[in-house]
């Protein structure tokens, strides 16, 4: 194991400084009955917004619960106690609602007609074509 200098712990405390006026992290955050949003006031004077039902584990809440945020931290979590949830504000930022196997099971799932039909011509047509060496 390496040995902890003190221009390696420097290092990091400046790291840390850096992170804390540069990452996303939360002044305020409340529950916009009007627009259905979670609204979070950053630190860094910008607003982000975003609808329950996206993040996992809030779509099936009520509005009461869901206006039952609380921020954790420095500003870099929000939990929601009554559903056990917490997650990352740099990461709803960065558009990460969930776990990476519940996003997986989300992505991709918008069905339509054209989508159908489009899926049906390529069938016929033998499907996907194979991968050239």
């Amino acid at each position: 194991m390496a040995e902890l200098t003190d221009d390696a712990v420097d290092a990091a405390l400046e790291r840390g400084r850096l992170a804390q006026s540069t990452e996303p992290r939360a002044a305020s955050a409340h529950y916009d009955r009007a627009s259905g949003h979670v609204v979070l006031a950053l630190t860094n004077g910008c607003t982000f917004a975003f609808p329950p039902h996206l993040v996992q584990g809030l779509a099936g809440a009520d509005e009461a619960t869901i206006a039952g945020i609380e921020i954790l931290g420095a500003g870099y979590g929000l939990r929601w106690d009554r559903l056990d949830i917490d997650i990352s504000v740099p990461g709803l930022v960065a558009g990460i609602f969930g776990t990476r196997s519940y996003l997986a099971s989300h992505a991709g799932r918008s069905t339509s007609l054209a989508k159908a039909a489009a899926a049906r011509s390529n069938g016929a047509k033998g499907g996907r074509p194979r991968k050239s060496a």
